[in-house]
């Protein structure tokens, strides 16, 4: 199966859409299709070896569409400038043609006024003179409808072209036969319909303007992170400094950045220091301290040193490019809501006509006015147009998505935004989601007669030779405090007891107190602060000297800041919040206590590929479960979850598990992220509503009369623009 997203022109509302998905089902070897109106963008899986590329751009053009040959970017995705130029294009076209169409279009307008008042202005009601204006606005500016409408006749979908096609001829032919052909008494004019044809056309020329203008706005979240993009790198190759084209730079490059310019790729730090800025990547707005061995991205800006990295992501593999990809596939999905729209759009224009042809009848030949019979059917088949409906799900995904980027929340679909919204249940994973994964010293605890420093120095000793999470934390609290440290010699090690080793001449014995025991130290006078040190969660490894009890270290993994506040505002919101930890229930329960959590909520011992399983046991009780974890050994269990939201490690797999991404792993961001959500769904549910109420309302009275084609166009115009600016409404959200 291959993958392509190909940029198609030309189309104009959801049966467009509805027709190019349907036409590329229909072939042989295409095993799905997505076509996005508002991206403008097909997303086509297929079978290569039973169809080519070829073929289904060919598909597409026979049916009446362009598609725009796009060239690859050294991000191995299409650049956006054939794409950006063509929109543009059709921008600037759709306002000549407005323009022209309304210049020619006025005089028919206020030959329409004049009439009204009954002033006369002999040369505005000429049937010549209006035919002459008419025409150009009909079959020059309104030629893109014919088209269209020709095209979707081919293929047996009519769509909006059709409509407006069929209206707008219905006015310019009657006009045609009331000013040349029918006879009028003497001293009255012909009824001439050519004002509402053309000026309809005009309004909807300028509703697709200012629509095009929209839809560039809503994709504006993808253009900025494209920016961020530097072009150039300065690249030490040889003992020589040049700056090169991003392309040309390598993975094991030597890099150089000055303060206050963008980092060229994802790197590790080899020389400097200095503070950089990643809130275009994370939403963190602090700056992080970067020191040599720490990693750094493409994309960021380097505040106030210099630095000196290695190449060690370029190209597509930089998390700027993935984070562009993720953005893309996002914009061009579809929420499952829009898979009821799109059978709404299937029948809805067969629906119009149907209604149109039976109101034109009806006024024919039941009240006997064959011009109002015109009137009403063009009214009904003009605001009748689905351009909005077609509009109404994908610009909210665009700007939801989009705004989601700008504040470190990748959303991968349109499905997960609609799921998220009815989660009732969340899994926090405890280490590097509630934690922060790393465990610190918390208390040092010497017998009477040790200096607190004096032990630290010594556990620190034996340490340094240790590879374990807890020795690690006591040597950094050792460098942080300053104290003194000895080269530890004869060093051992037991496997989950303890190590032994000989520092400053003193036989020194770190460990478990089981480790304590198996030595015959009498660990007594150190016992209630040892259970007090348990019963807060933390774990404490024994400290002997010369084979006499010398102290206690106690270390845990810390909770992170917002982790209580987040989790008390989540369940505040009706979301019942669980914990899963691999750790013992009272570490557990420790841990949960500090941020809130009931110890009926609390899945403690669980084994990292058990946790699927607890996951599943939720969702047999009904819950509707997101499960958060750091998105590598949580993998299973974040796909089981109803939704995986993969916590800020920013990896590849991370992105790759979770429907949702949280860039800097803060639980506070989990909540942005639901509350996006359900922001985009609200926008959604209200431009459907938006979409439909115009139809609802509009139709009835277009059929009985009591709407002019003019005041329907302009309806039918406002529909989408509406829409569209009610998504972009969403730009406001905060977090």
């Amino acid at each position: 199966m291959k993958k392509e997203t190909l940029a198609v022109t030309g189309m104009s509302c959801a049966s467009c859409a509805a027709r190019i998905e349907k036409g590329l089902k229909n072939s042989r070897g295409v095993h799905d299709v997505v076509v996005n109106l508002a991206l403008e963008k097909a997303v086509v899986e297929f079978d290569d070896s039973q169809i080519s590329k070829r073929d289904i751009v060919d598909k597409i053009t026979g049916l009446g569409y362009g598609v725009i040959k796009e060239q690859p970017s050294h991000t191995g995705e299409a650049e956006p400038d054939a794409t950006g130029m063509a929109r543009k294009k059709e921008v600037k076209k759709l306002k000549t043609a407005f323009f022209i169409s309304a210049l020619l279009s006025l005089p028919l307008f206020l030959a329409m006024v004049s009439g009204l008042f009954k002033i006369p202005i002999s040369i505005l009601h000429n049937p010549f003179f209006q035919l002459a204006l008419a025409t150009p606005v009909q079959f020059v500016m309104g030629w893109r409808f014919y088209k269209n409408a020709y095209h979707s006749l081919r293929s047996l979908s009519p769509g909006m072209d059709l409509l407006v096609a069929m209206g707008t001829s219905a006015a310019y032919f009657f006009s045609i036969y009331n000013g040349f052909f029918k006879k009028m008494p003497v001293g009255e004019h012909a009824e001439l319909y050519f004002e509402a044809s053309a000026i309809v056309i005009t309004l909807v020329l300028l509703g697709k303007y200012l629509e095009a203008v929209a839809k560039g706005k809503t994709s504006e979240a993808i253009k900025k992170l494209i920016a961020l993009q530097p072009k150039l790198a300065r690249v030490v190759r040889d003992g020589e400094e040049a700056d090169i084209p991003i392309e040309q730079v390598v993975v094991g490059d030597t890099i150089r950045v000055r303060p206050g310019e963008k980092i060229a790729v994802d790197g590790l730090v080899t020389h400097g220091n200095s503070a950089v800025d990643e809130s275009m990547l994370t939403g963190e707005s602090i700056p992080v301290e970067k020191q040599p061995g720490d990693s750094i991205l493409g994309g960021t800006i380097n505040k106030n040193g210099s630095l000196t990295f290695t190449a060690a992501k370029v190209g597509k593999d930089t998390l700027l490019a993935q984070i562009i990809k993720v953005v893309e596939e996002a914009q061009g999905s579809k929420a499952p809501i829009q898979k009821l729209v799109d059978k709404v759009a299937g029948v809805f224009v067969p629906a119009v006509l149907f209604i149109a042809v039976i109101t034109f009848l009806i006024w024919v030949f039941i009240v006997g006015s064959v011009s109002m019979g015109i009137t009403a059917a063009v009214s009904v088949l003009v605001i009748a147009c689905p351009c909005a409906l077609g509009l109404a799900t994908p610009t909210a995904i665009m700007v939801g998505t989009g705004k989601g980027a700008e504040n470190g929340i990748l959303i991968k679909n349109g499905e997960s935004l609609e799921t998220t919204l009815k989660v009732n249940a969340l899994v926090l994973d405890k280490t590097g989601t509630i934690t922060k994964g790393k465990p610190v010293v918390t208390d040092i605890v010497p017998v009477d007669g040790i200096p607190k420093s004096d032990l630290l120095s010594y556990a620190a000793g034996i340490e340094k030779s240790s590879e374990h999470p807890l020795a690690e934390a006591i040597v950094r609290e050792a460098q942080a405090l300053s104290v003194e440290t000895h080269e530890a010699e004869g060093f051992s090690a037991l496997p989950g007891k303890g190590v032994s080793a000989v520092v400053r001449d003193r036989h020194v014995l770190m460990g478990t107190r089981e480790f304590m025991h198996e030595n015959n130290i009498d660990i007594e006078i150190i016992a209630e602060a040892v259970r007090s040190l348990e019963g807060d969660g933390k774990t404490v490894i024994f400290a002997a000297l010369d084979g006499e009890i010398a102290g206690v270290i106690a270390a845990a993994d810390t909770v992170k800041e917002n982790s209580e506040t987040a989790i008390r505002e989540l369940q505040s919101s009706g979301m019942e919040v669980f914990m899963v930890t691999g750790d013992n229930r009272r570490t557990a329960e420790a841990i949960g206590r500090q941020v809130g959590i009931d110890k009926a909520h609390i899945l403690a011992q669980v084994l990292p590929e058990r946790k699927a399983d607890e996951v599943k046991k939720l969702q047999d009780r009904g819950y509707i479960v997101a499960m958060a974890g750091d998105g590598i050994n949580d993998a299973p269990a974040l796909a089981t979850a109803d939704i995986g939201i993969a916590m800020g490690t920013g990896t590849d797999i991370a992105i790759e598990a979770g429907d949702i991404t949280l860039m800097n792993g803060n639980l506070k961001t989990m909540l942005t992220a639901i509350k996006l959500s359900k922001k985009t769904m609200a926008k959604i549910k209200q431009n459907l509503f938006w979409a439909f109420i115009y139809n609802i309302i509009g139709i009835p009275f277009a059929s009985f009369g009591l709407l002019s084609p003019i005041i329907a166009g302009a309806a039918m115009a406002f529909s989408s623009v509406s829409v569209v600016g009610n998504s972009l409404s969403l730009k406001r959200f905060t977090p």
